[in-house]
Formats: structure tokens, sequence, C-alpha cells
């Protein structure tokens, strides 16, 4: 297609997080910091306990959402808030973290696959101090649909030929995909224009013809263009993630992402004195 254009391709790096979890970071390296309105994306699979038992122990988020996606194993979230849940595989948390949220995400589970992926979406600055919450989603609750060429589609966000997802966001219009393919097939999806998006191949590989790619399990291709086109040459897994670039400043450092070294400065201030917490509950 004349207007589909690769801004990176990219393979996960792999690193730790929390209290020592191994995953691959994606988005959020030297090699692609961010694609806006995304600023992370991380990861986690391993059959291994000591991989990611550890979990991620009570931390802070000011500035953005996150996205947990879950395809194996479980994990439990508890915030400052007082909301607990329990994420199990093909469900979804989304995390608005915005004025400011303390949380933690403890793995259910002692052996076994844990296997899924966190996404940071960005929120307009006229949002970064809003109240945080929380959708949480059964595996239920994610639209799913058979297309005529046998792919499946698990519509998160967005919708996708007609099929609209649980999420929708105004500011970053965000549509998330995960198709998934048993056998060769060709299969393609519309983008809004102006959308930066991305492709992230966790299983099987896939051919990209009209750039005349192929992406290995592990890849990531960013991109633009109005029309997706793939060959799957087997089984394969594949998310299609696409948003609204914000075109806002981005300064962050650690879990607070904001749009100045100043607001970066009293998100720590508030964090370390102790009013982060008790901020959030006020908006």
């Amino acid at each position: 297609m004349a207007d589909f254009k690769v801004l990176n391709r990219v393979k996960g790096i792999p690193t730790s997080d929390g209290a020592g979890v191994r995953l691959n970071r994606v988005i959020g390296t030297t090699q692609l910091k961010n694609l806006d309105p995304f600023l992370m994306l991380d990861e986690f699979r391993s059959d291994r306990a000591d991989d990611y038992i550890a979990g991620f122990p009570p931390h802070p988020h000011r500035g953005f959402e996150t996205i947990t996606y879950m395809l194996q194993g479980s994990m439990k979230h508890e915030d400052h808030l007082g909301n607990v849940g329990v994420l199990t595989g093909g469900g979804v948390q989304w995390m608005t973290a915005g004025a400011g949220i303390i949380h933690s995400e403890m793995p259910m589970q002692e052996d076994g696959l844990l296997w899924g992926f966190q996404f940071w979406l960005n929120l307009p600055a006229a949002e970064k101090m809003k109240a945080p919450s929380y959708q949480d989603l059964a595996p239920e609750e994610i639209p799913e649909v058979i297309d005529d060429n046998g792919v499946l589609r698990r519509v998160v966000a967005g919708v996708s030929k007609g099929v609209p997802g649980p999420v929708q966001r105004e500011a970053t219009q965000p549509l998330m995909v995960d198709f998934r393919v048993s056998q060769p097939t060709a299969f393609e999806h519309d983008l809004p224009e102006g959308h930066k998006s991305f492709i992230y191949v966790y299983e099987g590989n896939l051919d990209v013809p009209d750039v005349g790619v192929t992406l290995e399990q592990g890849e990531l291709l960013a991109f633009t263009g109005s029309l997706l086109r793939l060959n799957a040459k087997g089984k394969a897994g594949v998310l299609l993630v696409s948003g609204k670039p914000l075109l806002e400043p981005i300064v962050q450092h650690g879990p607070f992402v904001m749009n100045t070294a100043q607001e970066i400065q009293q998100a720590i201030a508030d964090y370390q004195n102790g009013s982060l917490a008790k901020e959030a509950r006020r908006y």
C-alpha cells in the first residue's frame, strides 16, 4: 500500500522489573523509546517460578494508563483505594493511574506458565490528574469473532471491523486486537488515518507483503498506514495496537509520566511525602 510506512522494527530486550520479574521490554528501550501515545510494552513469559514469583510489590504511578493482558496464568492486583482483583488467562486489566495510584501485581501461582503483556498508554495533559480508575475484564467480556478465513479476533479496545471492544478512549482512540491463526492464512485490518500503530508477533511468524518483511516471534513492527495486510505461514499469534498521537511533550521518570520536569519533581515529592495517594483520593 502506498501509505504504509515502516517506522521501526525491533526485538525485545531481556530485563527485569518489580522485585526481579524477568521480561522482554519491546517499547521503552534505546531502540524504541516510545511510539506516541504508547510509552512501553513488556512481554513476560516463563514457566520458571524464579522468573516471576516475586512479582511487582506496591509501587506508584501517575499520568498514564497501564494495560495488562494475560494469555496464561493469573495475577492478583491490589491498590491503595481498596480495589482487589485477579486477572486470569484471556483477561485484561485497564488501569488509569491519573493523579496517582499505588498498587501491586503479584502472581497467583507457584508454578506453571505465566504469560502476558503490559502496555503503558499516555494520558493527555488535561487528564493526567484525573481520578484513578480500573476496568477489570474477565475473558468472556472480550468480544471474540471468527472471520470467514478462520482467523480469531479478540477485540480489547476500539472498534475492529464493526466490533466494539469494552474499552474506548476519546483522546488516544486506542485499538487493540489479538489475532490468532491456526493455519496458513492471509488477513488484513483497516486503521484510522493519522494513527501510529504496531504489531507484535508473540507466536509463529508472519509476512508483511507490502514491505517485503517477515516478522519472527518476539519482533515488533511500528508503522503508519490505513491498511495492514499480513500473511501467516502457519499457527501464529499477533497483537495489533494503534492509537492517535497526543503530540505533547513526554517527560518520564520511572513510574511517572508528565509533560514537564517540574511536574515530575512534584510527583516524586508527592510520593515521598505520602500525599500522592491522598491527592488521588481528592480528584
